[in-house]
């Protein structure tokens, strides 16, 4: 009899034990906890051990009861997988948040912004400046690397380099990431643009992929406005039938940036120079894009307004970046002496 009851104490105090511990460890892995450093990012080296793991977490502040998660990883979840990279760590934060975070193996980024209608002489400098690396790669040695076609040989064999085929937007990069494979990215993002439904709407206006991209190009330029991008279109398509130069201004600012002497500023010698890219004195296309441009200047490009505009001048009352459309020499010396009254007036 007595030693029956002392079994039962003996049970009682054992199930006790495993419940107070059931209770400690189920209270220490389910409490979020404060801590200092939810802005700073914690780097776990690859191929840690998770016993490592927690003890570089206890170390921030981030695991607070790093004996209750390390017995959790041990005996509940021997296989799970901790993986590697930069993690920040929200305030507060419970061990198991902290452990569900660990599984995704997350790298710290660099966000790049490419606004539309860059060329690649500021996406060299951009990228130069967001992407160090070691050795050190200069904005000439990133300027060099978009000379690169054969990213391209597909899409466009006679391209010299990859202007045009950087594709503008906002791109999200690992730390550390190369020039180069940011570069190769952007082409990637292209590709992904390019509808393959546009090639045969190139074909049926017996226009090439290229011409297109060039085309494009242009668009992105002269107008911001979406819904007026087709107009601007129709005006290059109409301008090309009747072979009258196209007259576009940024392929003068193209040509001084080429020539290394753009300065913000459009000078006489910009607008008379002998260039290929002249648009004002070489008629049709010039040889290659002019900038990268997005997808809405593209469906312009492919799908044009259709109209007997040839002239376009900023719409200087609507100040929203829209444009009068002209069909008239006429009518458009009337809109250019309205815009050169208001011009005047802002200088």
């Amino acid at each position: 009899m007595k030693f029956g009851r002392l079994l039962i104490v003996f049970f009682l105090l054992a199930a006790l034990c495993a419940g107070g511990f059931a209770y400690w460890l189920n209270n220490a892995l389910h409490t979020a906890v404060t801590h200092d450093n939810d802005a700073e990012y914690i780097t776990i080296e690859q191929g840690s051990a998770s016993s490592r793991i927690i003890e570089v977490l206890g170390g921030h502040g981030v695991i607070q009861a790093p004996t209750a998660t390390k017995i959790y990883l041990r005996f509940f979840k021997p296989d799970a997988k901790l993986e590697a990279g930069d993690y920040l760590f929200p305030s507060p934060i419970s061990p198991l948040e902290v452990l569900d975070q660990l599984k995704d193996g997350k790298r710290r980024t660099k966000t790049l912004t490419i606004p539309e209608g860059w060329t690649r002489f500021e996406i060299a400098k951009r990228v130069a400046a967001q992407f160090p690396v070691e050795p050190p790669v200069s904005e000439k040695d990133v300027f060099a690397m978009m000379d690169d076609v054969s990213l391209i040989k597909e899409i466009d064999p006679k391209a010299k380099n990859l202007e045009g085929y950087l594709y503008p937007t906002t791109y999200q990069f690992e730390l550390g990431t190369h020039p180069k494979a940011v570069i190769t990215k952007m082409v990637q993002q292209f590709k992904t643009i390019w509808q393959p439904e546009w090639d045969e709407l190139a074909q049926n206006m017996g226009r090439t992929k290229r011409e297109i991209i060039i085309i494009a190009s242009l668009i992105e330029n002269e107008s911001k406005v979406d819904t007026e991008r087709p107009l601007v279109a129709s005006v290059i398509y109409n301008r090309l039938e009747q072979g009258i130069p196209l007259g576009i201004d940024a392929t003068n600012v193209y040509i001084a940036k080429l020539l290394g002497r753009w300065d913000g500023i459009i000078h006489k010698s910009d607008v008379e120079v002998d260039h290929p890219y002249n648009t004002r004195k070489v008629y049709g296309l010039p040889p290659g894009p002019i900038s990268s441009a997005s997808k809405s200047a593209f469906e312009a490009a492919l799908k044009p307004a259709q109209t007997d505009y040839l002239f376009y001048v900023l719409n200087v009352d609507a100040n929203d970046g829209s444009h009068h459309f002209y069909a008239t020499g006429s009518g458009f010396a009337k809109g250019k002496a309205a815009y050169q009254r208001w011009l005047a007036g802002q200088r």
